[in-house]
């Protein structure tokens, strides 16, 4: 018989979590898994799916980066309606066949605001019949919380429901316990996979990229910045104003606002969309400029590219700045605050950066084919 597994993800901003849930999903799948990726959020165009059933359920995101609402794709507020719909939509999914794994992106140490639908998917495995194993996968580095009792309402959660908590990163370079302070009291679950990348994407083999500075910004929602700063810096560069400043605008970025800075390009900037070739453009480069999410710096790593790194820290959000001081400290970028960045600021930074070596970081790579052992030793342990 076919072992299946349902993987839950929802992303709201950023599409990291989306990215490495399929990638997870992938490597299940390549080693004989049947794998459903149930998708709370419109998936990115570039976003290879292939080998799983994706379920689309009710779309839902978030207006900023507060992350105190939701809305629907078209900026309508839910309501428990909508809640109640999206409930049913996730439990309907779920119960299509006999799940052997069930995991969850990011909840229990994340996605709180999701308390409704997830509190209710968890549940529903342990009390089954023949409860799945239950797994949850997260990345490098969580999100701190002012308030210590949700941090150890995650732990007591995971205790009570989860049989695996898979961290992807390397610990050698990111601990759990460097950004979740009850980390001792999970241990026993945790296993440290290596960063999660590697999947097949698609390459290029013409020159775009070569010897340019590459400017990216993952989907771009929370990126203006960043893209207005990067419009003018190359102007004022004094080390690479000469070469081509490439511009990759990501796909949560109106089609308005694109055209917009597409217009305002002076000589020697090209703007356009995020593409999937992305890692080898990055190659060819001779400098990245980007925000500091879990993909964007995973790409950095391989490539060996210098780098300027523009963490996304607005309201309550540590964790893009920690993974950029921890790359700062090992090195490998210099590091420029978002708030009120400037043209000068960046270019400043862009010609630091040049002086830093060019070389691929030895972290543990390979991280969703190892979760995917990971968990299938798991379920033969449980299951036979």
């Amino acid at each position: 018989m076919t072992t299946s597994a349902f993987i839950h993800v929802q992303h709201l901003l950023g599409t990291g979590h989306a990215v490495r849930a399929t990638r997870l999903g992938q490597a299940l799948a390549a080693r004989g898994v049947d794998v459903t990726l149930a998708t709370g959020n419109l998936l990115p165009p570039t976003l290879d799916t292939s080998g799983l059933t994706v379920v689309d359920l009710p779309p839902v995101r978030s207006p900023d980066a507060v992350f105190n609402r939701l809305v629907t794709p078209d900026g309508t507020e839910i309501d428990a309606n909508w809640r109640a719909a999206r409930v049913k939509a996730t439990l309907t999914a779920f119960s299509a066949k006999p799940y052997d794994l069930l995991l969850t992106e990011t909840y229990p140490f994340g996605r709180r605001m999701f308390e409704f639908e997830l509190g209710k998917l968890v549940e529903t495995a342990k009390s089954s019949a023949r409860p799945p194993l239950m797994a949850t996968s997260i990345r490098d580095i969580l999100v701190r919380k002012q308030e210590l009792w949700k941090e150890e309402w995650m732990a007591d959660k995971a205790l009570a429901f989860y049989d695996r908590v898979l961290v992807h990163s390397d610990p050698a370079f990111v601990q759990l316990s460097d950004s979740f302070p009850f980390a001792d009291k999970i241990d026993h679950l945790v296993r440290y996979t290596g960063y999660v990348g590697g999947a097949a994407r698609a390459s290029s083999t013409g020159h775009d990229g070569m010897d340019e500075v590459v400017i990216s910004c993952g989907g771009g929602a929370v990126a203006r910045g960043l893209l207005e700063a990067a419009l003018v810096a190359r102007t004022l560069s004094a080390v690479c104003g000469d070469a081509t400043w490439r511009i990759l605008v990501g796909h949560d970025i109106s089609e308005e606002a694109f055209l917009n800075y597409r217009n305002r390009a002076g000589d020697g900037v090209i703007v356009e969309r995020a593409r999937p070739d992305f890692p080898d453009l990055l190659k060819r480069a001779k400098l990245s400029i980007s925000q500091a999410g879990y993909n964007t710096v995973l790409d950095l790593l391989i490539a060996g590219t210098p780098s300027v790194l523009v963490p996304f820290a607005q309201a309550k959000e540590t964790e893009q700045s920690q993974r950029a001081e921890a790359l700062a400290k090992h090195g490998r970028a210099v590091v420029v605050a978002e708030d009120g960045i400037t043209p000068a600021q960046l270019a400043e930074a862009a010609d630091a950066a040049l002086a830093l070596p060019r070389e691929s970081a030895e972290v543990r790579l390979g991280g969703a084919e190892a979760s995917a052992d990971i968990l299938l030793a798991d379920l033969k342990e449980r299951f036979g």
